[in-house]
């Protein structure tokens, strides 16, 4: 049997951060989604453009906690 080969290649990458959080007596889920189209150029690093991704969106909903936290905290 013939080892396959790849011959797709990555276009395309999607990262979704969730976190669910109590604050008081309440849960919130706080969620963000981006997607990012990978450039045909060369120098590209796909990990290093996952890492950087994965970066912006945990960042994004560590600020929607912070939001949260203080709008309630605030009350």
């Amino acid at each position: 049997m013939e080892i396959y080969e790849q011959k797709a290649i990555t276009t395309t990458i999607r990262a979704t951060s969730r976190a669910s959080v109590k604050i008081k007596d309440n849960f919130y889920t706080l969620e963000y989604c981006e997607e990012r189209t990978i450039p045909n150029i060369e120098g590209v690093s796909l990990e290093s453009e996952k890492e950087l991704l994965w970066d912006d969106v945990n960042r994004e909903v560590d600020k929607q906690v912070e939001d949260i936290w203080d709008a309630v905290m605030k009350k």
